[in-house]
């Protein structure tokens, strides 16, 4: 009895939900279209802040000239590490769309 206890326990906190920071990992400016990607093991259940991950992408898309992110589609998983038949590691890409115009304080015109 004891013994069942314990293995559920652990089996209970290996399936918790873990917080990842999701960093860029594609730019493409010509499209307008970032990339965020996390790492996710085996019986872990991660996520992302959806505000860090939209402010994240919304920085890219203004070094690129473009006014904001706008997320669009769902996660895209793809193993990354495999034993056999299973997958021990999973990569979870997160997509945004860059959108507008952004205004340079640069090309607005200075008064003597």
């Amino acid at each position: 009895m004891n013994k069942a206890v314990i293995f559920f326990s652990l089996l209970t906190l290996a399936g918790c939900s873990v917080n990842r920071q999701a960093d860029v990992s594609d730019v493409d400016t010509t499209s307008g279209i970032v990339r965020l990607t996390y790492g996710q093991a085996m019986l872990q259940s991660a996520t992302t802040d959806p505000y860090l991950a939209q402010g994240t992408a919304t920085r890219q898309c203004q070094q690129a000239g473009y006014a904001t992110a706008v997320a669009y589609g769902q996660p895209i998983t793809t193993c990354t590490v495999t034993s056999g038949s299973l997958c021990l590691n999973e990569k979870v890409t997160l997509q945004y769309q860059c959108r507008g115009v952004a205004v340079s304080q640069n090309s607005a015109v200075s008064y003597w």
